[in-house]
């Protein structure tokens, strides 16, 4: 017997072929972006799964949100290191 209900990646990938005449247009650096988000929302794929949202939507944008988020964190500690480093140097 077959499953009845679809998965979360499942769920994904539709939004993803929804979205592929809009990614088709985006230029390609914009197509490589686009890319990376949808890979972001899959890498949390298991809790998006366990929300189980009306909208499989709304738990892979805050997917993506999380993704960019720690991304900015990491800049955010990199940058303070390399001001102090700069000032412990004068």
């Amino acid at each position: 017997m077959g499953r009845t209900n679809a998965t979360f990646r499942d769920l994904l990938r539709a939004i993803e072929d929804r979205w592929s005449d809009y990614r088709r247009g985006l230029r390609r650096a914009d197509q490589a972006v686009f890319d990376r988000l949808f890979e972001y929302a899959r890498a949390h794929a298991d809790a998006g799964g366990l929300q189980n949202h009306q909208y499989v939507e709304i738990p892979a944008l805050i997917s993506m949100i999380l993704e960019q988020q720690k991304q900015i964190d990491d800049l955010e500690d990199r940058l303070d290191h390399l001001e102090q480093d700069l000032n412990d140097a004068e």
